[in-house]
């Protein structure tokens, strides 16, 4: 398909006010000086030979002078107490008043918190021994700081019948909402343990079809009277299983075919075959319903119509919830791809969903891709409340074009504390000329980089990047959504300021890393982000990232995994990098931890047979363990499969196959 671009943007003195604040704030203090200078040398040449002119002069500068000084900062809203359950992730702010800029320091339990510098912390997902400990903020300016008072965090157990977990939950794609793959809870696990001798494969879980979704986890559930940790596995046979972890004994299993209904077939796109059922990765809310809810996107046809369905079921039985299934429909004004009488028409048979869903605020966001880039299509975002099903709110990304889909590699839509949402988009139609805010004319936004607001319950677009060369990496398929979205940690920028940023790459060799706070919209000479990286991967990517302890873990098609340290806030350009390279589509890498210590960088290599590998996180040239090191085939599990991702909770991994799911842990 070809998109074909707008004019060039224009820009007018109403831009103005689209400058940050810092920007304005430096241009009035550099007036305001100028102003100030003027004052003083008409001063001093009226108070010459004058002593008690002098005198006077001196007053009036010294009074100029104390308008100018800072002011200590002072706290308006404290920290407040939080109580989570377990695998939850916690967020604590404080609001602040003082003399630009302030600093943030937090600090847990006396101790300060790596790369928490902003006005909200969020914790990694709890864990029973989080219980108790104390949060606090220290604030600094130029004239002084202050110290908040304290919040204690409460780790409680879930809602339900099941009693207070004592391991790691893994209930969304790549451990949590920022989609960093770090399980930071990992005590089994070690550096030292994680080798041919002591660790390999414990069992093989055999499964009804292909399992692109990667699986999840919830410890000690209590199903049919007797706690269980519990891994889920969702296939493209449309089928949900839930596995004892530990044993391997199937708890339960349920389809989600409806009557007379099968799973679709490929759409004539050789991406998912030979057919497709539930591609994505569902979502976990272990205090939704009875006793927890996990919720599926599932696709099916009958005849000639297409279905797709979102389901939540019950995690102990696996039973439909809150009336499901809702099939998944909807409409936009536009008169892009599919309007009819103005109206852009969500096509169940021409999409898929590939992405990770993300659950934020009680709302199961869904996203949308196309069967290869066969026909027309459209991207969207579909929300769904999690309580009744009922749709909450939708947004397609091309109203008044095409394209623009959300492939990941299976990667998960990303969100922040704040409720917004980020994507990579695929190719699509963009109008480069912009509207008065910097934002495309037509509202198209193909092969973007966007962060989508869900203020009062709508969905829209509040800000965005796209590259430079944007219209032609479209016309040549060379787009962003290859690769999946990564939201980093609050980082110093080594000028005292903060940075929230997001990494992004795709097709064309870059790593985008931008500031969400500023994007930067587009430029037709220049891709004015917060960071560029141009050649970093330069294969292309189809996979996700994933960081520990500053370092941001990439890998290309048939490249290297690769490190790339952080430090001042930006990405270094001279990664460290495995020695083994990764056939396609590279590897999509998951990290263990026990806090910040014996990190463990854990990849499957899309080979027959597939090879887990494990490097060490501190040292990636460092080589751990493969499956393909013990004798006899001892550990080998089976055929790889694209856009795996390991999962890792409790002393296991887990990695899927096209007809499995593979168990490692230590060897009794």
């Amino acid at each position: 398909m070809l998109f074909l671009a707008g004019a060039s943007k224009l820009f007018d003195a109403s831009q103005i006010s689209c400058l940050p604040e810092s920007h304005l704030r430096n241009r009035i203090v550099q007036q305001t000086s100028f102003i100030f200078l003027i004052g003083f040398f008409i001063a001093l040449l009226a108070g010459c030979g004058s002593t008690s002119n002098s005198s006077s002069q001196t007053s009036t500068s010294t009074s100029t002078s104390t308008t100018t000084n800072a002011t200590a900062p002072t706290i308006s809203t404290q920290p407040a107490n939080q109580t989570v359950t377990v695998g939850q992730t916690a967020t604590f702010s404080v609001v602040a008043a003082g003399t630009a800029p302030l600093s943030y320091r937090w600090q847990k339990t006396g101790a300060n918190i790596s790369g928490a510098t902003a006005a909200t912390y969020t914790t990694p997902a709890t864990a029973s021994a989080d219980n108790g400990s104390t949060f606090d903020v220290v604030v600094s300016n130029s004239a002084g700081s202050v110290t908040s008072s304290s919040a204690t965090l409460t780790v409680s157990s879930s809602s339900g019948s099941n009693p207070t977990p004592s391991g790691t939950d893994v209930t969304t794609y790549h451990n949590d909402v920022a989609r960093t793959g770090q399980n930071l809870t990992e005590t089994v696990l070690t550096q030292a343990n994680v080798n041919s001798q002591s660790f390999g494969l414990l069992r093989n879980l055999t499964v009804d079809g292909k399992v692109d979704a990667e699986p999840l986890y919830l410890s000690q559930l209590t199903v049919a009277g007797s706690a269980h940790n519990v891994v889920f596995i969702a296939t493209e046979h449309d089928s949900v299983y839930a596995f004892d972890a530990d044993t391997g004994a199937q708890l339960w299993k349920v389809s989600l075919l409806g009557s007379g209904e099968t799973t679709s077939d490929n759409r004539g796109c050789g991406q998912i075959v030979p057919e497709i059922g539930i591609t994505a990765t569902p979502v976990i809310d272990r205090t939704a319903g009875t006793h927890g809810s996990i919720y599926v996107v599932a696709m099916s046809k009958n005849g000639s119509s297409y279905f797709q369905r979102i389901h939540a079921l019950d995690v102990t039985t696996g039973s439909e919830e809150f009336g499901g299934p809702t099939t998944i429909q909807a409409s936009v004004p536009g008169s892009g791809n599919f309007s009819t009488n103005g109206q852009i028409v969500f096509q169940p048979g021409q999409l898929k969903e590939r992405a990770g869903l993300l659950l934020m605020n009680g709302v199961v966001y869904t996203s949308w891709t196309s069967h290869c880039d066969g026909g027309p299509w459209n991207g969207w975002i579909i929300g769904y409340n999690e309580t009744t099903l009922a749709q909450t709110n939708y947004l397609t990304f091309t109203p008044n074009g095409g394209g623009a889909s959300i492939w990941h590699s299976g990667g998960g839509l990303a969100a922040d504390a704040q409720g917004y949402i980020y994507a990579l988009l695929g190719n699509g139609s963009f109008e480069t000329t912009l509207d008065a805010n910097g934002f495309p004319t037509g509202q198209d936004y193909g092969n973007a980089f966007v962060k989508v607001s869900t203020s009062g319950g709508s969905l829209q677009v509040s800000d965005y990047f796209n590259m430079s060369n944007t219209v032609s990496e479209t016309n040549a398929d060379t787009d962003l959504s290859s690769g999946g979205v990564m939201l980093l940690p609050d980082m110093s920028n080594g000028s005292g300021g903060t940075v929230q940023a997001a990494v992004g790459a795709g097709k064309d060799g870059h790593i985008y890393v931008v500031n969400r706070n500023s994007m930067g919209k587009f430029n037709p000479s220049s891709n004015n982000i917060y960071q560029d990286l141009p050649g970093a991967v330069p294969n292309g990517v189809f996979a996700v990232p994933a960081y520990f302890n500053n370092v941001v873990y990439y890998c290309d098609i048939n490249g290297s995994l690769k490190a790339f340290a952080i430090s001042n806030g930006k990405l270094t350009s001279s990664p460290t990098q495995t020695g083994a390279t990764f056939t396609y589509p590279g590897v999509l890498p998951s990290v263990s931890a026990n806090g910040s210590s014996n990190g463990i960088v854990w990849a499957i290599e899309n080979t027959s047979p597939a090879v887990l590998h494990a490097f060490a996180a501190n040292n990636i040239t460092t080589e751990l363990y493969n499956s393909n090191q013990a004798a006899n085939g001892r550990d080998q599990f089976g055929a790889g499969n694209k856009f795996i991702t390991p999962m890792i909770a409790n002393g296991k991994v887990f990695a899927a196959t096209q007809n499995s799911v593979g168990v490692f842990g230590l060897l009794p």
